[in-house]
């Protein structure tokens, strides 16, 4: 631990753990926890921010001993999950999959991924899939090679994200993660959180189970600020720095975006990804959504988390610290990064992603963010001032406005305008109450059928 005196304007801390040592192998996972801080360049240690989630200076370890670490993925025939099972391929010697969960819709590449990888447990949300997929898994198996357990169900991803295991990653999409995210948590993995709307619609139910350093977050972006913070110490942040590839529709005026198609809004110039995931993108949703993540893991008020646009996405995001220095995490594109710093964190994992070509010429180039044609983002930071319900609301509201302009049934400004008119309708929170899951489905509920009829409205009055 350093004899230097703590930085000016530092709050009172909890004790500095010890730093990272040998350790003996328990009986079995989850016996004990080790709580060690690897400090910043100055050889400072930090403890934990009063409500961060996320802090690169503190490594939770749910279990002792060597050897690769056990890993439960879920989402695994999902793009998070399939790039993961490749990183995990890659080095079988840091780390070795126990169970998978999957929605069941691709059971041959369950099948195929449970065979690969040796997993013991497979789990899928539909239960008339495990017909086929029992199949499936027999014309992989050898004769008399044990097959894996098979759990079904909507709550099997919330059983094996408390099975036995080191790390949990949840790559699921939709607010159908939090559940296994609050189980991953009070199991007491480390929890590799790529499920953004676990932290949207369930902050302060995430917030009370977390320990210091159990969460490291796989989204680019927050992969990105969680490199960056640690270069200093929480005092010395000034803003977080989200960058935006500005989508599709980079460029254009609010009366411009008011003719788009929905094939226009899934032509998503750098990033491959899912219909759902792709129009919020081309609204800018996500990167409201990606303000309101960051706030909850850094605990950085709104009013210092800052949106800028950078059409290249080369530049994953960016922390200014009081200095004036700024440091940005940058990679060609490839969320094999981020998925490898959720897994192996503090350690990284050598060639996870591909590095610049530095010998070749490149243009990197950064704009303000068009508040008037994308007003998402500002809507978000309202959303996430007033918390409680409210950012569940915001959340399953446009995934309903998503699904009806994908349907014909509303314009693309009438996503984000039917958003913020069930935001508006919603209010503001009850206070003084402590947030349950039970209100988090009964807000969502509400947000689905309120936006609905909106959506019914708007097509009736366009027909």
């Amino acid at each position: 631990m350093s004899d230097s005196p703590a930085p000016r304007g530092r709050g009172p801390e909890a004790p500095s753990a010890p730093r990272r040592q040998a350790r003996t192998p328990d009986a079995r996972h989850g016996e004990s926890t080790h709580l060690t801080t690897s400090g910043p360049p100055s050889g400072r240690t930090t403890g934990p921010a009063a409500h961060a989630l996320a802090d690169p200076h503190l490594v939770y370890d749910p279990v002792a001993g060597d050897g690769p670490r056990d890993v439960v993925i879920l989402g695994s025939t999902g793009s998070i999950g399939t790039q993961a099972i490749d990183l995990v391929l890659r080095n079988p010697d840091r780390f070795r999959v126990t169970a998978l969960s999957a929605n069941g819709g691709r059971v041959e590449l369950l099948a195929e991924q449970a065979h690969r990888l040796g997993a013991r447990t497979v789990a899928v949300a539909r239960e008339d899939v495990v017909p086929q997929l029992r199949e499936a898994l027999r014309a992989r198996y050898g004769t008399g090679e044990p097959l894996p357990e098979i759990l079904a169900g909507p709550d099997a991803a919330t059983q094996v994200a408390a099975s036995d295991c080191h790390t949990v990653l949840n790559g699921i999409t939709g607010s159908i993660g939090l559940a296994p995210t609050l189980a991953a948590l009070q199991a007491g993995r480390t929890l590799a959180l790529a499920n953004k709307e676990s932290l949207i619609v369930g902050g302060p139910l995430v917030k009370a189970l977390a320990k210091p350093g159990q969460i490291i977050p796989v989204d680019s972006e927050h992969a990105a600020l969680f490199q960056a913070l640690a270069s200093g110490t929480r005092a010395d942040v000034r803003k977080l720095v989200v960058t935006a590839s500005g989508g599709p529709f980079r460029g254009r005026t609010k009366a411009d975006l008011a003719r788009v198609t929905v094939e226009d809004a899934l032509a998503h110039p750098t990033w491959a990804m899912g219909p759902v995931i792709t129009i919020n993108s081309a609204t800018l949703v996500n990167k409201g959504l990606e303000v309101i993540e960051a706030h909850l893991l850094y605990d950085i008020p709104f009013d210092r988390i800052e949106v800028v646009v950078h059409p290249q996405s080369y530049v994953h995001s960016m922390v200014e610290f009081t200095d004036g220095s700024t440091i940005a995490q940058a990679t060609p594109p490839d969320m094999r990064g981020p998925i490898a710093i959720g897994l192996g964190w503090p350690e990284r994992v050598p060639d996870a992603a591909p590095a610049f070509d530095w010998s070749k010429a490149s243009t990197w180039e950064f704009f303000p963010l068009d508040n008037d044609a994308f007003p998402s983002v500002n809507l978000a930071r309202h959303v996430g001032q007033l918390a409680g319900t409210a950012p569940a609301v915001f959340n399953a509201a446009n995934e309903e406005c998503v699904e009806a302009f994908r349907a014909g049934a509303l314009p693309f400004n009438g996503i984000t305008d039917t958003v913020t008119r069930v935001v508006d309708e919603h209010g503001t929170p009850r206070g003084g109450t402590s947030l349950t899951v039970a209100d988090v489905l009964e807000a969502e509920t509400w947000a689905r059928t309120r936006a609905r009829e909106l959506t019914a409205q708007t097509a009736e009055a366009r027909a």
